[in-house]
């Protein structure tokens, strides 16, 4: 179901709050008042039953029709929504009293304080005498308590049909429903069937999404939780190891780091503008650093991979190299030059070969002046056997 407060069709809807059933008066003919139960929002299921209260007192069989002179007084609310009532319609105006209330449904923080506002009416002729308010808890077997100003936290005003209830340094035990009656007299039965105003008492709480310890880079979100929501629009302060976070945008109940880094690490906490002495218990965030040792490794052992493979590659091109190359055999002293078999000289008659090589001890000689040829051929290139080096 929806408020008839609702100022746009994507805000949520509450059965709760703020209040949206209402009773409709209208006049009938022959002197008669007809009395309706409406939402301002379509009832999803069609067959939804009211239920009507009567003088404060849960009425079995309603009646639509009321004589315009009657001084009773009606309100209605949702079957299995009892706590999410109408405000209280008098059928014969200024002939009856009525109470109403500001707020339903208040949340409020430990340690602050709180206004619960009513409103009332009543005949001229008959003015009230005691105007009380009872603190009632329902689901426990225990009596209505009745509130006085002996209680220093309590306190009361009055101001034209205006009655509000001041509760100072609120504590988790004051987490109840709150009752407002006007009594005329003092053996004038008070009943409790109609809810009142139920408050909430709440402290804050600091979560973190999505868990206190995370690595840098990494997205967490830190939120100031209540049980219930704020009645009142609030501002909130952040506070790391407990001074308060200068942030550039407005503050509210959601904290966003992103991405997160080792600086902010540390103890968090919040508060409410409202009531900056009152914050919530200090929880830590805790920032691991991004482990460097994995990629060293990895990048090690890829350059070694990379070094063992060109040796291999290496190794083997030396190898089929060494084993395609002619073999050479070197001599430091060589005397004499192979012979050369004559049959070969015939097979082949290409080829020149050398039987001696003489090096003269003069220098001025032309190089290779005193080689004695065996044959000579007309091919200039002649391949050489091996020769020996002989002193003489």
């Amino acid at each position: 179901m929806c408020s008839h407060q609702k100022k746009s069709e994507d805000d949520s809807c509450s059965i709760t709050y703020p209040r949206e059933v209402k009773v409709q008066k209208t006049p009938s003919a022959s002197g008669h008042v007809n009395l309706t139960c409406n939402s301002s929002c379509p009832l999803t299921d069609p067959q939804t039953v009211f239920i009507w209260y009567k003088n404060g007192k849960q009425e079995n069989k309603p009646q639509a029709k009321h004589p315009s002179s009657s001084p009773d007084i009606f309100s209605c609310a949702v079957k299995d929504h009892e706590n999410l009532i109408s405000a209280e319609v008098c059928v014969a105006d200024k002939k009856c009293s009525t109470v109403n209330y500001v707020n339903r449904r208040i949340c409020a923080l430990q340690s602050s304080s709180i206004n619960i506002s009513s409103q009332y009416s009543h005949p001229d002729n008959k003015q009230p005498k005691f105007k009380v308010w009872y603190k009632i808890k329902r689901g426990e077997k225990q009596e209505a308590e009745k509130l006085t100003e002996a209680e220093r936290r309590v306190e009361f005003s009055d101001n034209k049909n205006h009655h509000n209830l001041i509760i100072k340094q609120l504590k988790k035990n004051d987490s109840a429903e709150y009752i407002f009656r006007v009594q005329t007299n003092d053996e004038e039965e008070i009943r409790f069937d109609s809810p009142g105003v139920t408050l909430v008492v709440t402290d804050l709480e600091v979560k973190f999404n999505p868990s206190p310890v995370v690595t840098e880079g990494d997205r967490v979100t830190l939120t100031c939780r209540t049980i219930c929501p704020l009645t009142h629009n609030t501002n909130y302060i952040w506070f790391l190891n407990g001074r308060p976070l200068t942030l550039t945008e407005n503050q509210n109940k959601h904290l966003v780091l992103h991405p997160v880094s080792s600086q902010h690490a540390g103890n968090y906490s919040c508060s409410v503008k409202t009531n900056q002495n009152k914050k919530s218990t200090e929880k830590t965030l805790t920032v691991q650093r991004i482990s460097r040792s994995a990629p060293v490794a990895a990048g090690v052992a890829a350059v070694l991979l990379v070094i063992i493979l060109l040796s291999v590659f290496c190794w083997i091109r030396n190898k089929r190299t060494s084993c395609q190359s002619p073999r050479v055999e070197p001599s430091e002293n060589m005397e004499q030059l192979n012979p050369v078999p004559e049959d070969e000289q015939d097979q082949d008659p290409v080829d020149h070969y050398y039987s001696t090589v003489y090096f003269s001890e003069n220098h001025n000689d032309p190089p290779y002046s005193n080689i004695q040829h065996h044959q000579l051929q007309e091919q200039q290139h002649t391949p050489y056997a091996v020769v020996h080096l002989r002193s003489n």
